[in-house]
C-alpha cells in the first residue's frame, strides 16, 4: 500500500524534469545575439501574441474585449509562453495555416506566464496546454501537444 502513495509523486517529479528539458532545448536552440540564456524563463521579453492573427486566431486581449463574438465558434485556449520550443513549433504553424482554420474554430493565444489566475481556473500547470471552453467560460475539454490546426481541430468537441 505504502508504493501506491508513491505514485502521485513520481508523476510529478517527471513531469517537473520533462519541464526542465524543454527549457534547457529552447535555451540552448535559441538565435539570440548573445551567448547567454536567461536564469528565469519569466524575464523574457519576447511577447506571445500572434504575429499574424485573423477573426479566428486571436489574442486573449482580443478574446476578453470581444467574447461574445465568438458565442458560434468552437473557443479554444491555447496557454504557451515564449521560451517553450514546442509552443513556438506550434504558433508558427498556425500562423501559417491561418486560411486552414475551420470557420467554426477559433484559437485564443494566452501568454503561460502572465495569466495566472487564468491558468489556476483551468487547473493548467504547464504550457503548450489547450483548453476548450463553451460560451459561459466553462471548460469542455483540456489536453496538451496539438501542434498543427488539424491536431486542434480533431481534438475539439
Amino acid at each position: 500500500m505504502e508504493s501506491s502513495n508513491k505514485r502521485p509523486l513520481v508523476g510529478v517529479l517527471i513531469l517537473g524534469l520533462i519541464g526542465a528539458v524543454i527549457y534547457l532545448l529552447a535555451t540552448s536552440n535559441s538565435s539570440s545575439s548573445t551567448s547567454e540564456s536567461p536564469a528565469n524563463p519569466q524575464s523574457t521579453s519576447v511577447a506571445v501574441e500572434p504575429a499574424e492573427s485573423s477573426d479566428q486566431y486571436i489574442s486573449y486581449e482580443t478574446y476578453q474585449n470581444s467574447g461574445d463574438a465568438y458565442t458560434d465558434t468552437n473557443v479554444v485556449l491555447f496557454f504557451n509562453a515564449s521560451w517553450c520550443s514546442t509552443c513556438k513549433k506550434a504558433r508558427d504553424n498556425f500562423e501559417s495555416s491561418l486560411d486552414q482554420l475551420p470557420p467554426d474554430l477559433t484559437i485564443v493565444v494566452v501568454d503561460f506566464d502572465e495569466n495566472v489566475d487564468l491558468k489556476k481556473q483551468y487547473g493548467v500547470t504547464v504550457q503548450h496546454t489547450f483548453v476548450q471552453i463553451n460560451d459561459q467560460g466553462e471548460e469542455l475539454k483540456k489536453w496538451s501537444g496539438s501542434i498543427s490546426v488539424d491536431d486542434v481541430n480533431d481534438q475539439v468537441i
